[in-house]
C-alpha cells in the first residue's frame, strides 16, 4: 500500500483524539484534532506531494510557514487563505501565531497512481509548490474528505471513487491550479528566497533573480507570486521589516542606524514600510515587545 513516509518534528503541539485516516487509490487522507500553545511549532517533509488543509481554527490564530529552519515566514495560513501545497521532498517549517485549537487535513498523493486514476494529468505540474491559496472548490472536497476519515464503516465503493476523480478534477488534472499557467518549481523557490534572504538590505533587480531561475522577468514575477502569494519586490520588503524587527528587540541601535543598515533612504521611509506591514511604527512596536 502506497505510503507518503512523512517525517516531521514537532514542539507545543499535542494531538486530541487520536489521528483519524483512510486511503483511497492513488491518495491517503488523514485528519488531525490539535492543542497548539502560542511558540508551537514544527519541521515537515514527505516523500510524497500533499495537499495541506485547515479546516478549523480559532478566530485570530494563523500558521507562518518558513522555507528554512531560520528564515522568517514566506506563507501565512489563515482563515482567508487556508490551504498549502508542498511538491514532493520540500522541506517546510511552521510556528504558530497564537495558540489554541485547529483541526487540519492532510491529503498525500501517489504519483505512481494518479496517471492510472486520471490519465489526463501531468506529473511535472506536481513540482510547483503553492504555499498559501483559497480555493472553495477543494474546501468543500477537503470536508468531505475529512468525514470519510471519520466514518467507521467501509463507506460506497463508488462515491469513493467519484470522490477521488473530482479531487483530481479540481486540482486541474494532477496539479493545483496556479494562475499564470503555474509557480516555480521546489528548487527554484529555495533558490530564490534564499538569494532574497542574502540581498534584502540592498535593492535586488527584477532580472537578476529571474537570471537565477532561467526565465523572464515578467514570467517570473507571475510565477514568483503564485508560489508565493506575494511579488518579489513585496517579498524583499517583507524580509527587511523582519530583519528590522529583530534589531529593534535588541535595542542596542537607534532607528537611523538601523535605517541605513537596512537600506532604506532615511528614517521616514523605513518607517512607512514597516507601518505598511505592520500597521505599528517601528517605536511602539519596540514599546510593545520589550523583554
Amino acid at each position: 500500500m502506497f505510503h507518503p513516509r512523512m517525517e516531521s518534528r514537532i514542539s507545543g503541539i499535542t494531538v486530541v483524539g487520536g489521528l483519524r485516516w483512510k486511503a483511497w487509490p492513488g491518495l491517503i487522507a488523514d485528519v488531525w484534532d490539535v492543542e497548539c500553545t502560542d511558540d508551537a511549532n514544527g519541521e515537515y517533509v514527505s516523500h510524497a506531494p500533499r495537499l495541506f488543509v485547515l479546516l478549523e481554527t480559532q478566530a485570530d490564530a494563523s500558521i507562518h510557514l518558513m522555507c528554512s529552519p531560520m528564515g522568517e515566514p514566506c506563507a501565512t495560513l489563515g482563515r482567508e487563505r487556508p490551504m498549502c501545497f508542498v511538491p514532493a521532498g520540500m522541506p517546510l517549517w511552521s510556528r504558530m501565531n497564537g495558540g489554541g485549537r485547529l483541526k487540519h487535513l492532510d491529503i498525500h498523493f501517489d504519483l505512481q497512481a494518479i496517471p492510472d486514476r486520471f490519465p489526463g494529468g501531468s506529473k511535472a505540474a506536481w513540482n510547483a509548490p503553492r504555499l498559501t491559496f483559497s480555493d472553495s472548490r477543494l474546501m468543500a472536497l477537503a470536508r468531505l474528505f475529512a468525514m470519510e476519515c471519520d466514518r467507521k464503516d467501509a463507506g460506497n465503493p463508488l462515491y469513493e471513487r467519484s470522490l477521488v476523480a473530482a479531487l483530481l478534477a479540481a486540482m486541474g488534472g494532477g496539479a493545483v491550479p496556479e494562475p499564470h499557467g503555474g509557480g516555480l518549481a521546489a528548487h527554484q523557490l529555495r533558490r530564490v528566497t534564499r538569494f532574497i534572504d542574502d540581498n534584502c538590505t540592498r535593492n535586488i533587480r527584477l532580472q537578476e533573480l529571474a537570471d537565477l531561475v532561467g526565465l523572464s522577468p515578467s514570467y517570473f514575477s507571475q510565477v514568483f507570486k503564485a508560489s508565493t502569494g506575494l511579488p518579489p519586490h513585496r517579498w524583499q520588503l517583507r524580509r527587511r521589516v523582519e530583519r528590522v524587527k529583530a534589531l529593534l528587540s535588541t535595542g542596542e541601535i537607534s532607528l537611523t542606524e538601523i535605517a541605513v543598515e537596512m537600506g532604506f533612504s532615511d528614517q521616514a521611509h523605513l518607517t512607512r514600510v514597516f507601518q505598511r506591514f505592520t500597521g505599528s511604527t517601528p517605536a511602539a512596536w519596540q514599546r510593545e515587545h520589550k523583554a
